[in-house]
């Protein structure tokens, strides 16, 4: 549908109310439009610009390097992305990846369109919050291994008909996920193995000396992490704290959350998993894609993996986090 300036509707709005019986002098002051221009456009009808017209749609793009590339084209460069990991893209990442992969001049508002005539868009998200939660900053992340977050999420084995789990430590820094357990049980021991693994996956032991800082391992109150045998670990480790949030404050471990919903909706939803085998080789390729391929809206529409990789060359400035 074409543009409509305002004073069209302004001139539509007046002829309706005029055509239902009120006087004209009154109607044209309260909508601001001159007699002159209304009598005009009267006397004049072919002014008036048909409903749904506009700038005629080109049906083509051009690539970085000035040539033409057809919609239908484009079509199938978005199927093939879909036909990939990214099945779960919106049409917002999916023109960043027709930008980086085909070289594409394209914007989003293009896409959406695409994507609509194809019948893919999937259903708007729509955040309501009736009541507003406030809760106060108390951290500022400028850098890796400054704030971990860990939880626990629950899968399903649909040939077994049985969970498993995958506990996560993810950086807030770059969301990147530092280290993971996969089990068919996750109690304390399992928990504090993990940790440990990200603590040497990262180097904090041989950095105790050196860090001016205490890495913060941020968790909820589940019965893993308030036990003694995790409690003792952190207590170990020199440069690690561990803090748990206040009840009923998800928000306040909120990346953690995130990225399980994301394993949720991205790997969980689109298998069925008929042993514990498949469901651990997934949630492996899974994460393995979610740390060096996939698109991060917050960070810039880079991977975990190259958003900190461009950070640390110099190329771009970090964002500092406050939560």
């Amino acid at each position: 549908m074409g543009r409509v300036s305002k004073l069209e509707i302004a001139i539509e709005v007046a002829a309706s109310w005029i055509a239902k019986g009120y006087p004209v002098r009154t109607v044209l002051r309260i909508c601001k439009v001159s007699p002159s221009t209304y009598y005009y456009r009267l006397k004049h009808p072919e002014l008036q610009k048909p409903k749904g017209t506009g700038r005629p749609v080109p049906g083509y793009s051009l690539d970085q390097q000035g040539k033409t590339v057809s919609d239908l084209r484009i079509k199938g460069f978005i199927r093939r992305i879909l036909q990939g990991p990214e099945a779960a893209y919106g049409y917002r990442k999916i023109t960043v990846l027709l930008r980086r992969k085909h070289k594409l001049v394209i914007n989003k508002k293009k896409v959406y369109r695409l994507c609509k005539e194809m019948g893919i868009l999937g259903p708007r998200i729509s955040q309501k919050q009736s009541v507003p939660r406030r809760v106060a900053n108390n951290r500022k992340i400028t850098g890796p291994n400054q704030l971990w977050q860990m939880d626990i999420k629950y899968g399903y084995v649909a040939g077994l008909r049985r969970q498993f789990y995958v506990a996560s430590i993810i950086d807030v820094f770059d969301r990147s996920i530092v280290a993971y357990h996969r089990g068919k049980a996750c109690d304390r021991h399992d928990i504090a193995r993990t940790l440990h693994k990200a603590l040497l996956k990262c180097g904090i032991y041989e950095q105790e000396d050196k860090l001016n800082h205490k890495l913060i391992i941020r968790t909820d109150n589940g019965p893993q992490f308030g036990s003694r045998t995790f409690r003792e670990f952190c207590e170990q480790t020199k440069r690690v704290e561990h803090e748990q949030i206040p009840v009923k404050t998800p928000n306040k471990n909120a990346y953690i959350e995130s990225f399980h919903s994301i394993m949720e909706r991205e790997c969980f939803q689109r298998n069925c998993f008929s042993s514990f085998e498949e469901a651990y080789a997934e949630v492996d390729r899974f994460i393995r894609y979610y740390n060096t391929q996939r698109i991060h809206g917050s960070l810039m529409d880079y991977s975990p993996a190259e958003y900190l990789r461009l950070i640390e060359q110099g190329i771009i400035s970090p964002r500092e986090i406050a939560l």
